[in-house]
């Protein structure tokens, strides 16, 4: 039976193996759970019913043959192609690139499934799509703990650039060392004198503020200080500042996107940076503020996170399962003395 006219389809193949579609898209879908809920008998029709109707032809389909297609894909559930080498999202990218150049696979970005509708992979039903490739790298602050539960139950290879948390199971992941690098920043502040030591942060519900939340109250206790923080406050009205300077703060640790607009409102009060308030950033920031400052804090490990996110998907396609290694990867960031933090006057 050689299909004529059009491209085979799953249902040809299944009314021929005389199994349903699903059977032969477990069959199609690879290793894991889902295909090994089928018999090398059922199987063995599957595959004999694909090379009868041409099936094979189809480039998604040769997955097949017992082989996978060297393909990985890359999720964003932001728009995060990068607009210039600038863009935020550019080193994970790029480190992403060169790994699979490294590892000699090649990638493909989903871009007809962008997370920009603000839903998740479960609700819009294309779950299952990331199954065109053999694994998939995900990315973006947004994300959705119903589509990393979905991905766990049917084994499939994916890795997360950044720390995330799954309903139910692990989900694997290539995440920053944020709790670490805030805490170091914490105790360089207390050794220059600090010891009113706030953290600002942007929003909160997030792994990555989590993370530096955890590490400054970890420090701070630690020094025997008393831990303040302030969760997406007012700038603009100045009150945040009046605030500061009545408590007698000398110092503020705060989430990326924040900084530059604190340093700003504190200029505008008639403060000086970093004599009056020293102003510690964690991390880049998403939005490029286009200001020339050298910042104090620390710098997260972008290029790194991407590739070894991609690394992770690739130890969980390796034959030997003892190849897996650690599938949750913190990697350390890059502090910065820069100027912006000063000993406390």
């Amino acid at each position: 039976m050689v299909v004529k006219g059009r491209r085979a389809t799953q249902a040809d193949v299944a009314r021929l193996a005389g199994v349903s579609q699903t059977t032969v898209s477990m069959v199609l879908n690879g290793t894991g759970a889902a295909q090994r809920r089928v018999s090398a008998e059922v199987r063995e029709r599957v595959l004999e019913a694909i090379a009868v109707t041409g099936y094979s032809a189809n480039p998604s389909a040769q997955l097949l043959a017992g082989g996978r297609s060297s393909i990985v894909g890359v999720y964003t559930y932001e728009p995060v192609f990068p607009h210039s080498g600038g863009d935020f999202y550019y080193p994970f990218l790029e480190g992403i690139e060169d790994e699979a150049e490294r590892s000699g696979v090649d990638l493909l970005m989903f871009t007809s499934m962008s997370g920009r509708s603000g839903k998740s992979l479960v609700s819009t039903g294309r779950v299952g799509r990331l199954r065109v490739a053999d694994g998939c790298v995900l990315l973006g602050r947004r994300s959705y703990p119903e589509d990393l539960a979905e991905l766990l139950r049917q084994d499939f290879p994916f890795a997360f650039v950044g720390r995330r948390e799954a309903p139910e199971g692990q989900a694997p992941y290539a995440a920053a060392a944020y709790g670490e690098a805030t805490r170091a920043v914490v105790e360089r502040l207390v050794d220059l004198g600090h010891e009113r030591i706030v953290l600002v942060n942007e929003f909160t519900g997030h792994e990555s503020i989590e993370d530096r939340s955890r590490g400054y109250r970890e420090a701070m206790t630690a020094a025997g200080l008393q831990p303040v923080t302030f969760d997406a406050p007012d700038l603009e009205s100045g009150a945040f500042l009046d605030t500061l300077q009545g408590a007698g703060v000398t110092a503020a640790l705060v989430t990326s996107d924040l900084a530059a607009p604190l340093r700003r409102a504190a200029l505008a009060r008639g403060l000086d940076v970093p004599r009056d308030l020293s102003i510690a950033r964690l991390g880049d920031p998403e939005r490029p503020d286009g200001e020339d400052v050298d910042w104090s804090g620390f710098l997260i490990p972008r290029w790194e996170m991407g590739a070894h996110a991609l690394r992770i998907v690739l130890c969980q396609l390796a034959a030997d399962p003892a190849a897996a290694g650690d599938l949750q990867v913190s990697i350390p960031c890059t502090l910065v003395p820069g100027a912006t933090v000063a000993p406390r006057q």
